[in-house]
């Protein structure tokens, strides 16, 4: 077994909630992985999985790996982070991200502007909230609280609140998913963890220098930096040879690369083409715009679905977790079929 902390990314559902995850957590926990996270994009959310699920278990951390911020007001999500962590007994991690523009404004009805500045005001109205030290307030240019009497449509009777509930404890660990450079800085600089998507070990000398820039920017009273997580979500296929494992891993790739964004805004595309494979995702994307399915996934290289994921035999598969051991990765989220998963950690 590797050193790294070993989780489980069950990501969001596709058409029906997924089979066999309640017995897959619990064999996990009896086999001492460290974490389950859920994720949301616009279909199943990522808290309701994350409590049923995590009822049946007693130890595993429960994270959401993320929820949508576009998705709830900080309040809300604040509402719903105090919520599971007392029902956990303090298991849960609070993973936000911003998602894309095209989802916050086709799916939310949102404007997608300045995503960095509303990350930070929203990570600070959710702190406020889960301190519980004053009434939560906030002045900013996404969130107002309370809402002014002079808002278009206020009635001028807000006033500022406190929870009702008191805090399991003082401060949820938060979590942001980032791709972007600056979005990388951020969450070193704000967030307590940094979940990656396409975290690549050979370039790990660049994400390390990103967040030592957040880490310069970090506030006194945040939480040392040494005690910082970094989670990698890394996919897994297990079967008799490379080939094969990658073709199952192909149609995933191009749906991030073509489907998830647009031309003029795709993160991870962008995140995927700093690993030097641009010319070849620019195809990959044209084909799946096209409705080229298909011939998108065919065109996603081997050696791209091999950096930044686990393909192949199982003893290859096991092999090349050692990859990650040196980065800055402390947790590896393992994402696949609970077979492929199994073969990773026997």
């Amino acid at each position: 077994m590797s050193a790294l902390r070993i989780g489980l990314q069950t990501g969001y559902w596709s058409r029906t909630p997924p089979h066999g995850i309640e017995a897959a957590l619990v064999a996990a926990e009896e086999r001492g992985l460290d974490s389950v996270w859920t994720a949301e994009a616009y279909g199943s959310d990522a808290f309701t999985p994350l409590a049923w699920w995590g009822s049946r278990t007693r130890r595993l951390r429960l994270g959401t790996g993320i929820a949508q911020m576009a998705a709830r007001t900080p309040t809300a999500t604040a509402m719903q982070a105090l919520t599971l962590d007392h029902l956990s007994g303090g298991r849960f991690v609070l993973g936000l991200g911003a998602s894309g523009p095209q989802v916050v404004e086709g799916w939310y009805g949102q404007p997608y502007r300045r995503p960095l500045a509303r990350t930070r005001e929203y990570v600070d109205v959710v702190r406020q909230v889960i301190a519980r030290e004053r009434p939560v307030t906030a002045d900013g240019d996404f969130f107002r609280l309370p809402l002014p009497a002079d808002a278009p449509g206020a009635t001028g009777l807000g006033k500022a609140l406190k929870p009702t509930v008191h805090p399991f404890r003082p401060e949820i660990p938060i979590v942001l998913a980032a791709q972007g450079p600056k979005n990388v800085a951020l969450a070193a600089e704000i967030a307590d963890g940094w979940m990656a998507g396409f975290y690549a070990p050979r370039t790990d000398a660049e994400h390390r220098e990103r967040l030592d820039t957040g880490f310069a920017a970090r506030a006194p009273e945040r939480s040392a930096a040494d005690r910082f997580e970094v989670l990698a979500t890394v996919p897994v296929v297990v079967r008799d040879d490379v080939e094969s494992a990658a073709d199952l891993m192909r149609p995933h790739v191009a749906l991030y690369v073509g489907g998830m964004g647009s031309k003029e805004a795709n993160f991870h595309k962008a995140s995927l083409d700093r690993l030097g494979y641009g010319s070849a995702l620019d195809e990959v994307q044209d084909l799946y715009l096209a409705g080229r399915k298909e011939d998108a996934a065919r065109a996603v290289p081997t050696e791209l679905i091999e950096e930044v994921a686990l393909v192949g035999p199982a003893d290859k598969v096991r092999r090349d977790v050692a990859r990650w051991e040196p980065t800055a990765v402390t947790t590896l989220l393992l994402q696949g079929d609970p077979a492929s998963v199994a073969a990773v950690l026997s």
